[in-house]
């Protein structure tokens, strides 16, 4: 009898991880279809506003600094 309860439990956790992987997979695909509306939208602005709007990173890693160098006569 314990042999069948422990059949019936292996079918059930199949299952349930087959249901899990199908969920984890739709749950991936709207995540890319999302991140591709972002994509796509941030693009648009970006073209709008001529690269104005957006990170204030991408801009700082454009600037370099200059340093004079020093130099004394011994």
């Amino acid at each position: 009898m314990g042999a069948v309860v422990s059949c019936i439990k292996s079918v059930f956790r199949a299952i349930g991880n087959a249901l899990s992987a199908i969920i984890n997979g739709i749950a991936g695909i709207l995540k890319a279809i999302i991140n591709g509306i972002t994509n796509v939208l941030n693009i648009i602005i970006s073209f709008l506003t001529c690269g104005r709007a957006g990170s204030r990173r991408s801009r700082m890693s454009n600037r370099t600094s200059h340093h004079g160098r020093t130099t004394r006569a011994i």
